[in-house]
């Protein structure tokens, strides 16, 4: 008896008697009864069917059964009975096989079994179909005992159709360890429409571990689909899900009982299941009992073979430290690894080393003390230790210092445990994954190299002391570990960190050989918490150990301010004020924004522009100055930008107002692409000035917003929210890619801490490289605004740090245009700080009156007007207004043209005459000498010239004298007659007594 279900494109013909459905679905089945079998017809409306014998052969039967009436088409037998169809009655499966009677179970998966399809699809084709075939590779994968998704961005989904006669159910057991692939189950009808879903049914719940999901199904055809989509956008490798066990309830009936697989039996008749082979034993399919393996033969559990034992090696022992013993003493032993499957008595194995001298044991970890029995207990509430001393109470004025520090490893601590896991190997399951080793704990041994090898540590919840309780918008607490790996294959270290016991997130990975270093992560909101690490040396499953010395070592884990912790020191606090009427020595919390006075133990309110940044709130050096440019808010929590600017250069101050760029903006970049040619985008969210302290910028991831359960959780809040200054996500677009919504992912904080705002372009270690970005043309200084991000990662040890250039462009508008610089178009170019320019009017500087000038007009009708205008360019904004345009009374001809006439008049006048003195003084000077010389001629005789003449340089005594003052008139008109026609009477006065009258 054969029973088929075939799907989608695959046809089966048996005689006319097939159903086929509108899906290509078809369920046929024969009986085999010497040249004939038995099948039923298909089931009318009433729910009745008639059992038929058809000839194996058509035409070589000529004498068949007559048709009988069939059983109930819901019929169905119960688990460990199939259906005989001679008989029409339940009958019990043999030995080595077993039937879920009315259900369908798979679990085995060497092959993908009949009936599944696996169909890779990628929606977003380039625009010439360019990467239709990227994902032709890409499928789910068979693994033996479980089923791989694919690990890269491809759509792969699995589908199994199934027709169900009445209501059922389909179950499958899983393992969704990454947030980073989008896993669906949906399920459709004949008709290809999607049945109605509720949200915790389609989108399935990432915790790490393997869980069951479960969905109820309708009678008819049901579509089955297991749908994974990777989002591999810049980051690693995604993990696959993983999937085994996928039973389905409510088919008609079933005319056969399936054989146990390879490796599996089912010793009575009647099995609803088989069961696997212990280890050293094997079996063939179809088994009732499995046989021992030969001597000098192993195998591990469910093996359908054994393999021979080779000589025992280094590689199959390891070493343990035993507790503590009543004298304070340990020692080292070794064990073999589990199952044990080498052979000692051999040529070239080695032997169990003996075990180690006893040594002392370590101290106990701070918080803790030593008892009698040399075990180490938590100190008593109040009180603290560090470990080598006994629990001490706290001074008066002092509170302990709670948390975690494990630092001393002889025994496992109470809230830590660890674990083996392999999905193929369910010994693993009793194995220890880690080991502790005296002054560290290391990864164990395993079963195999694949093994996921997991410590874990419980942390109920956090408490902020009451010494800290000033500070405000801060951490709750962090978690600080010491590690180390040491690999010679493909190793991975994965910290993961499961929140409320919701939703398990890889917080940080780290492959291969990796150097002792430390890594913090904080803790932003309250929640208990489950922190995860978890080792693999290689995820290539191999039948023999290879990498059991490749391992990691813890050496610390602290973890602070954690609620119930125990105490390593004190701390001072504040104490009740002296006024108050519980004055005295007990702690109290401080107000937000206080710090603790050294001196007086008081609560004391930290200066103006001031912020509490450190992790400690004692004395005043706990204020630490906002940065330039900066105010801190009320709370004295967060230093922020008020959106207001000055800056002063060559004695001009210019103030800038950037309130428009308050609001949160948003900037996508892109798109890109990844190697499969997955279309994927950048999206920023950028505050700025952080609106009075708050990071008002949010980046949500919805990928575990739809997969969420509880999106009101705080566990919905932690994982997929991000408030920051500036936060990234990572966009896949939803056109194309089949999703109802674009998917939004790998949200990150770039900018927790506001460091300051300044032209210059390095603050506090941060350069903003103006180089990134085109020139500044305009002489309005750039202004830079710096954070911080202090979260460390695997690849910025400091921490993200963010600049943003503030730039006056006055052809943009006042919320302007953000870019990033051309060479780094994510933004970044180490991928640790990040660079953004933001262009836009108001970055322009408030006008002042040195940004305008004013012109005068002409004087028309005896008025002039005054008009103001701006300098240009005109590179300010707000501030002082053009003075409106002014008129005033003029007269036609200016005061200054009146003035110069009037000079030039005088000038002329004058020039005039002094022309006319220095002309008649001369024609003076050339009458005497005419004179004299007639006067020689006519009455002495000049014997020399000397005698008469002036000697040259000297004086003449002779003067002038006029008979009668002359007008004016006259000494013109006795000027201008040389030949003396008109004469006047003069009189020459001379050294002798002689005297001419002249007539």
């Amino acid at each position: 008896m054969t029973s088929f279900y075939l799907i989608w494109n695959r046809k089966l013909r048996c005689i006319d008697l097939c159903i086929y459905l509108c899906v290509c679905v078809c369920v046929c089945v024969c009986v085999l009864q010497a040249d004939y079998y038995y099948q039923y017809t298909e089931c009318d409306s009433t729910g009745s069917r008639w059992r038929v014998a058809i000839p194996l052969n058509p035409g070589s039967c000529s004498d068949l059964p007559p048709p009988t009436r069939g059983t109930d088409c819901s019929f169905s037998c119960p688990a460990g009975m199939f259906l005989e169809m001679s008989t029409q009655e339940c009958t019990p499966c043999a030995a080595g096989s077993y039937s879920l009677g009315s259900g369908l179970r798979f679990d085995q998966w060497d092959s993908i079994p009949a009936g599944f399809t696996s169909l890779a699809s990628f929606m977003d084709p380039g625009p010439n179909g360019e990467d239709s075939q990227a994902c032709n590779s890409s499928s789910w994968t068979p693994q033996g005992v479980y089923l791989e998704s694919n690990r890269d961005e491809c759509t792969v989904s699995l589908v199994y159709a199934v027709h169900l006669e009445k209501q059922g159910s389909v179950s499958f057991t899983y393992q969704y360890p990454d947030n980073n692939i989008f896993f669906e189950f949906y399920v459709r009808n004949e008709q290809c429409q999607e049945m109605a879903q509720s949200d915790d049914q389609k989108w399935i719940t990432s915790n790490g571990e393997w869980d069951t999901h479960t969905v109820s199904l309708k009678s008819g055809t049901n579509i089955l689909y297991w749908r994974t989509t990777g989002i591999l956008v810049g980051g690693k490798m995604v993990k696959p899900v993983l999937l085994k066990n996928i039973q389905i309830e409510g088919v008609a009936y079933t005319s056969e009982c399936f054989p146990c697989r390879p490796g599996w039996f089912s010793a009575a008749p009647g099995s609803s299941s088989c069961q696997p082979c212990p280890s050293n034993t094997y079996s063939v399919k179809g088994a009732s009992s499995c046989t021992p393996c030969p001597e000098h033969h192993y195998s591990h559990e469910g093996w359908a073979e054994c393999k021979v034992r080779p000589p025992c090696s280094g590689k199959d022992y390891f070493q343990i430290h035993t507790a503590c013993d009543s004298e304070g003493k340990t020692q080292v032993l070794y064990r073999w690894v589990e199952p044990k499957i080498c052979v000692e008595n051999v040529t070239g194995a080695v032997e169990l080393p003996a075990t180690g001298q006893r040594e002392t044991c370590p101290p106990c970890n701070p918080g803790y003390y030593n008892s009698n029995d040399s075990t180490c207990l938590p100190c008593p509430p109040g009180t603290h230790s560090d470990g080598t001393n006994v629990c001490a109470k706290c001074p008066a004025g002092t509170e302990p210092v709670l948390g975690y520090e494990y630092k001393w490893w002889n025994v496992l601590p109470s809230n830590m445990k660890t674990s083996c896991f392999n999905v193929g190997n369910s010994k693993c399951d009793d194995m220890n994954g880690w080991e502790v080793a005296g002054d560290h704990i290391r990864s164990g041994a395993g079963s195999s190299d694949n093994d996921y090898l997991i410590l874990s540590l419980h942390v109920p919840g956090f408490k902020v002391p009451a010494s800290l309780s000033g500070m405000t918008g801060i951490e709750f607490g962090r978690i600080t570990f010491v590690f180390e790996t040491i690999c010679s294959a493909d190793c991975e270290l994965y910290f993961m960190m499961d929140v409320n016991r919701k939703s398990t997130t890889v917080v940080e990975s780290w492959e291969g050989n990796k150097g002792k270093q430390s890594y913090t992560h904080s803790m932003t909101r309250n929640a208990s918490v489950t922190y995860t690490w978890a080792f693999q040396r290689t995820n290539h499953a191999l039948d023999v150990r290879r990498y059991v010395s490749d391992a990691v070592k813890l050496y610390s884990i602290s973890v602070t301010n954690v609620l119930d912790g125990v105490a390593s020191a004190c701390r001072a606090c504040a104490l009740v004020p002296q006024n108050s009427q519980r004055a005295g020595s007990s702690c109290v919390p401080c107000p937000a924004g206080f710090y603790i006075d050294r001196d007086t133990n008081r609560c004391q309110e930290c200066p103006p522009n001031t912020h509490l940044a450190g992790r400690h709130t004692y004395g005043q050096d706990a204020c630490v100055a906002c940065g330039h440019g900066s105010i801190s808010n009320k709370e004295h929590s967060r230093c922020y930008s008020n959106c207001s600017f000055s800056y002063t250069d060559n004695n001009r101050t210019m103030t800038f107002d950037l309130s428009p760029l308050s609001d949160v903006a948003s900037m996508t970049i892109g798109p890109s692409f990844t190697s499969k040619g997955t279309k994927y985008l950048h999206l920023f969210n950028i505050s700025l000035c952080g609106h009075e302290g708050r990071r008002a910028a949010v980046c949500t991831d919805n990928v575990t917003d739809v997969s969420s359960r509880d999106d009101q959780s705080d566990s919905a809040q932690f994982v997929n929210s991000v408030d920051s200054f500036i936060c990234q996500s990572t966009i896949i677009p939803a056109d194309g890619r089949g999703f109802r919504m674009a998917i939004s992912s790998q949200s990150i904080s770039l900018a927790d801490t506001f460091i300051g705002a300044t032209a210059d372009t390095v603050l506090s270690g941060v350069n903003a490289k103006p180089e990134l970005f085109p020139e500044n043309s305009r002489n309005v200084p750039d202004i830079n605004f710096f954070y911080r991000s202090n979260q460390a990662t695997a690849s910025c040890d400091q921490g993200r740090s963010s600049v943003i250039t503030v730039r006056c462009n006055p052809g943009k508008s006042e919320r302007g245009e953000l870019s990033v610089p051309s060479s780094c178009p994510a933004g970044t170019c180490d991928g640790c700080t990040f660079h953004f320019l933001w262009e836009t009017t108001s970055a322009c500087p408030r006008c002042t009156e040195d940004d305008y000038h004013k012109i005068e007009g002409a004087c028309k009708g005896g008025v002039q007007e005054t008009l103001y205008v701006w300098n240009e360019p005109k590179l300010c904004i707000k501030g002082a207004s053009l003075p409106l345009r002014s008129s005033s009374p003029c007269e036609a001809i200016a005061l200054w043209l009146k003035v110069g006439v009037g000079g030039g008049a005088f000038a002329a006048v004058l020039l005039i005459s002094l022309t006319c003195y220095f002309w008649k003084k001369n024609k003076r000077l050339e009458y005497k000498y005419s004179r004299l010389v007639m006067s020689a001629n006519k009455e002495c005789e000049l014997p020399a010239a000397d005698s008469c003449a002036l000697v040259e340089g000297e004086e003449p005594d002779d003067d002038v004298v006029y008979a009668q003052k002359p007008t004016l008139l006259g000494k013109l008109r006795a000027i201008a007659n040389k030949d003396g026609e008109s004469s006047e009477s003069v009189q020459l006065k001379s050294s002798q007594s002689d005297r001419w009258v002249l007539g």
